[in-house]
This record gives structure tokens, sequence and C-alpha cells, in this order.
């Protein structure tokens, strides 16, 4: 049996819904980002309403619609995409998320855009400026290498868009004293 969870975004999501789910008895093969797949075929309904609210106590949902699932797979798609996949994919974006959900990209976007009031694309680039910001706290890489680590074609083009989403440029936000991150099941 497979449960999808929402808002599971980091490998500490992972470890903690793994614990709660083995301290009440449940038979778990393996957790991943949103998904927890269980060594069994059936739970008892007040299982799962007792795992509901335990989830949500700690900020994630167990999803049970058909759409909720899928638009949670493509969160978890785009963050692992932009968050841990190694830069210079030879597919195009939509196309990667296609084969990975088995699904015509049109109606994933569709499904998307219903459930979420805003595009995959949209998403994309949230995630992405958010992994920006992660890199310029960290002070590793200059803007340029990060430009080419997240796929920019220019420095411009990073400049551009950061400025567009969070109204600043990229210099600006790593002079401020403040860290202006979000979580990434914030992002949206």
């Amino acid at each position: 049996m497979q449960l999808a969870i929402k808002n599971m975004v980091c490998d500490r999501c992972i470890m903690v819904v793994d614990r709660l789910l083995r301290s009440k008895g449940f038979p778990v093969s393996e957790v991943g980002l949103g998904i927890v797949q269980l060594d069994t075929d059936h739970v008892l309904p007040e299982q799962l309403q007792d795992l509901r609210g335990e989830l949500e106590a700690m900020g994630f949902e167990l999803l049970d619609e058909r759409k909720s699932r899928i638009v949670e797979q493509i969160k978890v798609f785009v963050i692992e995409s932009v968050h841990r996949d190694a830069p210079g994919q030879h597919l195009k974006f939509s196309d990667r998320l296609s084969g990975a959900l088995n699904a015509d990209y049109g109606y994933l976007s569709k499904i998307f855009s219903e459930q979420e009031g805003n595009t995959i694309e949209q998403y994309v680039i949230a995630q992405k400026i958010e992994r920006v910001k992660e890199l310029l706290s960290y002070g590793e890489l200059n803007l340029n290498e990060i430009a080419l680590e997240m796929g920019y074609s220019s420095t411009s083009a990073l400049s551009n868009q950061f400025k567009k989403v969070t109204g600043m440029t990229p210099g600006v936000f790593k002079s401020q004293a403040a860290d202006n991150r979000r979580p990434l099941d914030k992002i949206g």
C-alpha cells in the first residue's frame, strides 16, 4: 500500500515521518519524498484517521484525492530536480516530468494549475530562486557559477529573474544581514 504525504520536502521530513509510522506500528517498507510504501495492502480507517491527525500536527498532510497526489508528485519531482539533481540535464524539464509521472505534460500542467492557482513553470522558478538564495547565502560560488549550476543562460538572465521574483538583485540579497530564505514547502 502506498500513502501520499504533502509537505515532505527534505531528508529530515522523511526521517520524522518514518519514525512516526514505525512508532504507530505501521509496516514501513520505504519512505521517500512525499511517498510512503507500506508492507500491507490494508490499513484500518481509524489507523489512517489517527495518522492523519498526527501528521497534520507536524505540518504534513495525508493525501487522498488523486489530483492532490499528482500535484504532490509534481512538487517532489521539481524539488528533487532543482535542489538535488546534477546540472545539465539533456532532456527538457517537461519531458523529464512527463516521463517520471508517466503522463502527458499538458494534463499534469492543467491539474497543477487547477489545484495550486499557478503554473508548474512558476513553481519551478520559485524553487530555483530559493536554491539561488541558498547558494548565495553559502558564499562558496560566484554568481556566474550559480547561473551555470542552475541552468541559466547567463548571469544577467539569472539576475533579471531573481529581481523579478524577489524585488532585489542577487548582490543586494547577499549583502543583507537577514536571511530571506523560505522553507521549501512554503514556496508556491
